[in-house]
């Protein structure tokens, strides 16, 4: 396992450059669940165009599944970047859901806030009200590990490190104005927001804890939910201790390809040279969804899927 000390020298090259997403070509992936192929790369680093799920045409036999199906809305961060397409997959064959995904590498919750105008990374027609407004959907899932070293300009320059109590008071700020944007888009359709817990950070491990106590508490407070995705990459008694490897589940002994080391019955969560991101391909400047089978993603889109599947309908 790698230590956090020498982990710790590759934070800025990795977060604040290809903050994690790969650029490399698609590999098929084993039919549960089907790795779909990488989109087009995006102009930029910090533009992605939302990916909306095509309609199958309504038949009879089809009409009453299709009027439960759940609407569903993907945003967050480049943790968010590089899963959009497999949980996309993932919620068309276990709820038959309607999914668009609106990731942006490098952001946190202020630049999903409307009103934020050009210290934003994310453009106004992807903001999370105007997505609202505009797909009425029933569920808004948001993936954020929380930004912390500064980098969109919506942070006004509040670091984790400098500022730990700032920190963590602008963050549950931006939380309870995001779920309220959230809301107000909705109107007497409001959705279900879905806050994604992380899995452990070996260098702030606090820091995550923290963060996802303030996810669990508005959520509780706004009658909306959690999926506590970062569990499943976390050891099974240790929450908050970073593992790069973690032993086989079921479901992993059941697709091989998601078993990295069947022989040590262990499977690789991050690559050596990336403790955050759980994509096994090499990381890029060009962000895009990570074209690899990956268990870690895996494990994090099942459990989202889960969630939403337990309140559909």
């Amino acid at each position: 396992m790698r230590r956090p000390w020498i982990v710790g020298v590759l934070l800025a090259g990795l977060l604040l450059g290809a903050c994690g997403d790969p650029a490399s070509g698609p590999e098929q992936s084993p039919p549960d669940p089907a790795l779909p192929t990488a989109a087009a790369s995006p102009t930029t680093t910090t533009r992605q165009r939302p990916v909306a799920s095509p309609r199958a045409a309504t038949t009879p036999t089809t009409a009453d599944a299709a009027a439960k199906a759940p609407t569903v809305v993907y945003l967050g961060d480049s943790l968010a970047m590089e899963s959009q397409k497999v949980l996309g997959q993932s919620l068309r064959e276990q709820v038959n859901a309607r999914y668009t995904s609106a990731p942006y590498s490098g952001t946190t919750l202020c630049d999903y806030l409307e009103g934020t105008g050009e210290r934003s990374l994310v453009p106004p027609t992807d903001k999370a009200g105007a997505l609202v407004r505009s797909l009425r959907p029933d569920f808004v899932v948001l993936q954020f590990w929380g930004n912390s070293w500064g980098y969109t300009p919506c942070m006004d320059g509040i670091t984790y490190d400098k500022e730990p109590a700032t920190y963590f008071k602008r963050y549950a700020a931006d939380i309870r104005r995001l779920t309220e944007q959230i809301a107000d888009a909705g109107g007497t359709r409001r959705p279900r927001i879905i806050w994604v817990s992380q899995g452990p950070d070996p260098i702030t491990p606090e820091r995550i804890r923290t963060v996802n106590a303030l996810y669990a508490t508005r959520a509780a407070a706004s009658h909306d939910l959690v999926a506590d995705a970062g569990r499943t990459v976390s050891p099974a008694t240790a929450r908050y201790t970073w593992a790069q490897y973690l032993p086989c589940t079921a479901y992993e002994h059941d697709h091989p390809s998601y078993c990295t080391q069947p022989g040590r019955d262990r499977t690789a969560l991050h690559r050596d040279d990336d403790y955050l991101h759980f994509c096994l391909a090499p990381t890029t400047s060009t962000p895009k969804p990570c074209p690899v089978r990956s268990p870690g993603i895996a494990r994090i889109t099942r459990e989202i899927t889960r969630v939403i599947a337990d309140h559909a309908g």
